[in-house]
């Protein structure tokens, strides 16, 4: 399926099939909340519940329960896509936020399901803002490997920023250049960004954070051959600056392992 940036930056609908993979609930709005009512037959998985262990986050929203958060969460995407008129198929692998790497096999299980009758998918880039945007990168990477091993073209692989370091400052919304895969962006009317932050506001557990993010234009690629054996791009993780659990070391061996089983 070629030609699906510009054809969205057009307004045009798209009716072929399209699985959007995402880290966390709100990650799809921030990627394509202007854009996501054209899709006649989207998917939208997301791999982690949005809910991270430790149970801070979940404090922070006044949630006693880590489970209670994660469903509070899944309440809130029900709400933005309502707002953003958006009749997707929401699926949702469980997993812990923060900790999508662990459970790579499972992801790569469901994906290679979701994957093998769509058109395109759409994830994350590989860029070390948070080790479940790279996750997404990673999985969705070696589930199109594990179907072009069994001899099928499966769907073109387009990606979207989030957000990384570069000269040691958070960039938001913008892809760390790579002059072989051209970027589009997908231009907003006020309409647009009325929409968007209407979107973004249904997140009410998530404002302390998106309350720091800037507007930006939304933006896909054909996503780049990464070698996933080494760093992104920007070279140091944001999330390595945060005292998670989930530091890059962590995350990069647990990368390896999965790789080593799967890759191809």
């Amino acid at each position: 399926m070629d030609g699906l940036p510009e054809r969205l930056a057009r307004g045009e609908r798209v009716p072929e099939r399209v699985v959007l993979v995402v880290a966390h609930p709100d990650d799809e709005t921030l990627a394509l909340a202007s854009r996501l009512r054209l899709f006649d037959d989207l998917c939208i998985v997301h791999l982690t519940d949005g809910a991270p262990r430790d149970g801070a986050d979940a404090g922070r929203a006044g949630v006693a329960a880590v489970e209670d958060y994660a469903q509070l969460r899944r309440q809130e995407l029900r709400a933005a896509m309502a707002a953003l008129g958006c009749g997707a198929d929401l699926r949702c692998c469980w997993h812990p936020d923060q900790e999508a790497i662990r459970h790579g096999a499972a992801i790569l299980k469901a994906l290679g399901r979701e994957l093998r009758d769509a058109a395109a998918v759409v994830t994350h880039a590989y860029e070390h803002g948070h080790p479940d945007h790279d996750a997404a990168a990673l999985c969705v990477a070696l589930a199109l490997g594990a179907l072009r091993a069994e001899g099928r073209a499966g769907p073109v692989h387009y990606e979207f920023p989030g957000y990384h370091l570069r000269d040691g400052r958070a960039v938001f919304g913008r892809f760390w250049e790579d002059g072989g895969c051209p970027e589009t962006v997908l231009p907003l009317s006020e309409e647009d960004r009325a929409r968007r932050r209407f979107g973004l506001s249904r997140f009410a557990s998530q404002e302390k954070f998106l309350s720091q993010v800037p507007e930006w234009e939304e933006r896909l690629r054909v996503a780049p051959s990464y070698d996933f054996r080494r760093s992104a791009p920007p070279g140091e993780a944001w999330y390595g600056r945060l005292g998670w659990a989930m530091t890059p070391e962590v995350w990069r061996a647990e990368a390896d392992a999965l790789l080593d089983r799967f890759g191809t």
